[in-house]
């Protein structure tokens, strides 16, 4: 196996998050859904010259995008911007893109469950057909309660995936298996054959190894079922404005290249911008715990 860690968790320059993980041990790099950011010839040069290569990209379901949608416009829009995440990871020579189907924060739904399941097939099948021809790897991605009301669970995320198509898989996440799994190994187990990425946050959605959850175990069911491919660290420590935050100086009060829709992003993970110390910590905390498992 080898690490990976998104960079959407901190406001700051695709270089600056390059040169850091690099200098940490990662390998990977899961790019942010934002392919309107980045100039992917720039990026393909910061990952040669820093030894990294791209794993993949995790799609930002923000505002108006929702891939089970009422509105067929809507719908649409939200459909090309999954491709075009999908074309920005082919141009990084990358392997699959996480698709969260829902817009992230949305509780009310927009139709009857059989009508809503039905726009989302038919959504995932479109974009289905263009990441088969680009190559690139589908994985539905269950997300917890709290943050979608439509796919929370492996066995619904299997479900959507065998209704688009025989490639299409999962992407399972440590921190939403621990809320929405019965039992989070048994659903690792579930998922044999179909896992196309694997997210890893602790119990409390900080660094791995900063919570209770049995890292030892996640790692030796994964190699159970044979994933051997990549472990992508998605970490967004909770926010605390208290006096009992065990990490006094950790909130950055002046973040830089902070726009309001990825502030409102990080506000829906109850999560804030935190100091570049505190996310290197976070980083390397990360790493030193599954490097050893893997």
């Amino acid at each position: 196996m080898e690490l990976s860690i998104h960079n959407w968790m901190r406001s700051e320059t695709i270089e600056t998050t390059i040169r850091r993980v690099s200098g940490l041990g990662y390998t990977k790099l899961e790019i942010a859904g934002s392919p309107e950011h980045y100039d992917t010839k720039t990026v393909r040069k910061l990952l040669k010259d820093y030894g990294l290569s791209c794993w993949g990209s995790v799609t930002l379901m923000l505002e108006d995008r929702n891939l089970l949608a009422r509105d067929e416009a809507q719908r649409a829009k939200s459909v090309q911007y999954v491709k075009d995440v999908v074309r920005m990871v082919k141009e990084l020579d990358g392997h699959m893109v996480s698709v969260v189907p829902g817009t992230v924060g949305k509780i009310v739904p927009d139709g009857r469950p059989e009508e809503e399941w039905q726009w989302a097939v038919d959504a995932m099948k479109e974009v289905y057909q263009y990441s088969e021809a680009s190559g690139i790897l589908l994985g539905i991605e269950p997300i917890n309660r709290f943050e979608t009301y439509f796919i929370n669970r492996g066995d619904q995320a299997l479900a959507l995936a065998a209704a688009v198509g025989p490639n299409c898989g999962v992407c399972l996440d440590t921190f939403h298996m621990n809320i929405e799994e019965l039992d989070m190994f048994e659903a690792i187990r579930r998922a044999k054959g179909k896992l196309v990425g694997f997210h890893v946050a602790d119990n409390n959605r900080m660094a791995p190894g900063m919570g209770n959850l049995n890292w030892p175990k996640i790692v030796d069911t994964l190699k159970e079922v044979g994933y051997d491919e990549v472990l992508s660290v998605e970490f967004c420590s909770p926010l605390d404005r208290t006096p009992a935050n065990p990490y006094p100086g950790s909130l950055d009060e002046s973040p830089e290249n902070l726009s309001g829709e990825q502030k409102k992003f990080l506000e829906d993970h109850g999560s804030t911008s935190v100091t570049d110390e505190f996310y290197t910590m976070l980083t390397s905390k990360s790493f030193d715990t599954l490097s050893k498992l893997i």
